[in-house]
């Protein structure tokens, strides 16, 4: 759609609606696009699609920062993008994402699909075009890139450091197709070797100890107290009573110790993505 100042707000999608707000205050400074570029550290043509709400997949966080900075308007904008992205996440999951962004420990168990901090493109694609078949290819990719976005706590100064135990299932249920299964395999063999990951598969032959226990993920905090975040097909819930917490820490221990160690995973995962590419 093209943009003009009579266009009514409520015919603007997220992302031309934070576009406008950052022209009219851009304009209320009595800037160009070109110093607000410079301002910064993005191009004038970078600003002028942002302003237009037709840069994709959608503006920076460094962009709405350096706006805010900018302008002087605290973090106005950078609240405004963080606000458009949680958006593409259901509202139950939200709390479980500001808090994965401030964790010095993640510590996570996967049964049936991989865990979304770890997906690929193209395989959490296809997650969302199963699950939200009667959506718009818009609304797909919106949820897409905010899948996406989660891996930028890698990026922090000091990242958190994830332990995460895939089941065997993960691995061989064909999401997307050989072609896609084969690309998510190869990212988790990238992911393993990072120095802040660690990666267990967990076989089918463990038998009940991982067959009785459900997808979970522990949070752990320098400054606060240890979260647990469970997942059902209605929604998430957070529990931080420290029985609760304790048993599950008590379960992951039980995992680990009946999951493959981490060179016998990675020559797991090998073997199957050889299978994949056949």
């Amino acid at each position: 759609m093209a943009l003009d100042e009579t266009t009514p707000p409520e015919h603007l999608n997220p992302l031309e609606r934070f576009g406008r707000d950052i022209k009219q205050v851009r304009l209320a400074r009595k800037l160009t696009q070109k110093q607000l570029g410079r301002a910064t550290g993005y191009s004038e043509g970078y600003v002028s699609k942002v302003e237009s709400g037709t840069l994709l997949p959608r503006p920076s966080e460094k962009f709405a920062k350096g706006c805010d900075l900018t302008f002087g308007t605290g973090e106005l904008f950078a609240g405004l993008l963080r606000r458009i992205e949680e958006g593409d996440h259901p509202s139950w999951f939200v709390p479980y994402l500001n808090l994965e962004r401030k964790a010095s420990r993640i510590l996570d168990y996967s049964t049936n699909i991989v865990k979304g901090l770890l997906q690929t493109e193209s395989y959490a694609q296809a997650i969302f075009e199963a699950y939200f078949s009667q959506e718009e290819a818009e609304v797909i990719e919106g949820k897409v890139t905010a899948r996406l976005r989660r891996r930028d706590v890698f990026e922090l100064p000091t990242p958190p450091s994830l332990w995460t135990i895939v089941h065997e299932a993960c691995l061989r249920t064909v999401v997307g197709g050989p072609g896609v299964m084969a690309g998510q395999l190869e990212y988790l063999l990238t992911a393993a070797a990072s120095p802040h990951i660690r990666l267990q598969v967990m076989p089918f032959s463990a038998g009940a100890p991982a067959a009785s226990t459900r997808p979970f993920t522990v949070l752990r905090f320098t400054d606060s107290r240890t979260v647990l975040y469970t997942e059902t097909r209605v929604g998430g819930r957070m529990h931080d009573s420290a029985q609760t917490v304790d048993a599950a820490l008590d379960d992951y221990d039980l995992l680990r110790a009946h999951a493959l160690a981490p060179d016998r995973s990675v020559a797991l995962i090998k073997t199957l993505l050889k299978e994949y590419r056949a």
